[in-house]
């Protein structure tokens, strides 16, 4: 694929996306969400730049090329490192490259990187242009509203003005502040109130740059609604992680005008059956792969079978595919009954 249209590609599916996730987007979350929607932008978890150009852990740039299109994010603060990891990036075929400027765990502090960012636009700006020149696809950038004391209304066009002075033309704002101080990582992402009005705001102040809102979107309904209100992208996270089919079967027809049928929970199970076959073949556990399929019938009869199934023998020795067909098919007995 060329760089263009790698560009081209990411742009597009950028009008919904699936957040970049620690510990949950890795490439078989990915693939599983892929099955679900051949439109919608894939992020994998944060890559810190030092492990990738220090550690030499190239091995976290791994993804199958069904996968497209996809996104990486990196972590890091330093222009030089970043420029290099963006380059490792764009080699291994991902046509974009996020900055997290989001992520408020202490491990991400004291790299100096992530949500703290905030606090330091120009360094910012000065990561984003070294990998601008570096990658010859689209660098972007995730971040907070604010951070700690800051005032969201008065620090968030600073920032935005000042990266994109850099070159960058897309930003994924999630509509929180981070508090830092006193709030661990999972409460940042439910305490701090949302400000939506504020996303907005910074779309009407910045009509040329493509901007995405994230944080508690939780249907497609709502994502629709902020695109018609003007925004340019929806990204969600945690709904499309643990109810993934609810959120990205019609995701194709609703958000992106395709006319082809909706997905199906039960034919993603079936398209994932060769994928998690050559896993085990290669030396993989089963549970690496079934751990993110488990919201997969959210809210339907059958659920709890196949939840506990999964998640009771995936992780036994010897346990393959025939377990997913298995659960698979107390889904199938429960809607028939």
């Amino acid at each position: 694929m060329a760089d263009k249209d790698k560009k081209y590609n990411v742009l597009n599916a950028s009008r919904l996306s699936v957040a970049p996730m620690m510990d949950w987007t890795d490439r078989h979350c990915r693939y599983l969400h892929r099955q679900l929607s051949r439109r919608a932008l894939l992020y994998t978890e944060m890559v810190t730049a030092p492990a990738l150009v220090r550690g030499g852990a190239v091995h976290l740039l791994d993804f199958d090329g069904a996968e497209h299109p996809v996104a990486l994010q990196l972590g890091g603060s330093d222009p030089a490192e970043l420029a290099q990891a963006a380059r490792l990036g764009a080699g291994a075929g991902y046509g974009e490259v996020n900055l997290n400027v989001g992520c408020p765990s202490d491990r991400v502090q004291s790299g100096t990187f992530g949500a703290v960012l905030m606090k330091s636009p120009d360094l910012v700006a000065e990561c984003c242009a070294a990998m601008i020149a570096a990658v010859p696809v689209p660098v972007t950038v995730k971040c907070r509203i604010g951070v700690d004391d800051q005032v969201p209304g008065d620090i968030l066009p600073d920032f935005i003005a000042r990266v994109a002075a850099a070159g960058v033309t897309r930003f994924s704002i999630h509509a929180r502040m981070a508090w830092l101080d006193g709030l661990s990582p999972k409460e940042n992402r439910d305490i701090p109130p949302l400000d939506y009005a504020l996303v907005h705001r910074m779309k009407a102040e910045f009509p040329g740059l493509h901007l995405s809102v994230n944080g508690g979107v939780a249907s497609l309904e709502q994502a629709r609604g902020f695109l018609d209100a003007g925004l340019d992208g929806v990204m969600i996270g945690r709904a499309a992680y643990h109810q993934p089919a609810e959120i990205l079967s019609a995701v194709d027809r609703v958000i992106f005008g395709a006319t082809s049928p909706d997905t199906t929970a039960e034919s993603a199970v079936q398209a994932m059956l060769p994928y998690t076959e050559a896993h085990l073949a290669g030396g993989g556990r089963l549970n690496q792969i079934t751990r993110h399929m488990l919201g997969l019938f959210a809210g339907r009869p059958g659920a709890r079978a196949w939840r506990r199934m999964l998640s009771e023998g995936a992780h036994r020795p010897g346990a393959g595919s025939d377990l997913i067909e298995a659960a698979l098919a107390e889904v199938t007995t429960a809607r028939a009954a």
